[in-house]
């Protein structure tokens, strides 16, 4: 059974709470804070992705500047961001965000972001995948 991020999105929803280049860290900070989210993605007014910035960015951002939550997100964002597409299998996601050590994946289809994957959507996932096959397996072992 190979799932493919169009499955998930449908689940979990395309719903995709995003900040502009232009937006201060101290706003960012506030939003991450208050959804309780690890990283937002970085769009411009057109709705395309300029970048993505993540607790981790502001964290060693600090540690360099005590100014930074003055500055512009843009000013930090992770300009080369991975992206997946619909079509996408999770289990090979999960491959590369483990690999490459990033938490977040933003979905994109026809240049636009539609959806935004974590690491932990992926996990829960292949567990509910794995236990499904053990059903299947123990089922067929029993009959």
């Amino acid at each position: 059974m190979t799932t493919r991020v169009a499955a998930l999105l449908q689940g979990k929803g395309h719903d995709v709470l995003t900040v502009t280049p232009e937006s201060s860290v101290g706003a960012l900070v506030k939003l991450l804070a208050e959804r309780r989210i690890g990283a937002l993605p970085v769009v411009d007014g057109d709705g395309r992705l300029k970048g993505i910035v993540s607790e981790r960015d502001v964290v060693r951002a600090l540690a360099a500047d005590s100014g930074v939550m003055e500055r512009r997100v843009d000013t930090l964002m992770t300009r080369d961001v991975k992206t997946c597409g619909p079509q996408d299998a999770v289990v090979e996601l999960m491959e590369v965000m483990t690999r490459e050590r990033f938490r977040h994946l933003p979905v994109i289809e026809n240049g636009r972001l539609v959806g935004i994957i974590s690491i932990g959507d992926v996990v829960k996932q292949r567990v509910a995948e794995a236990q499904y096959e053990l059903e299947a397996l123990t089922s067929y072992i029993n009959s």
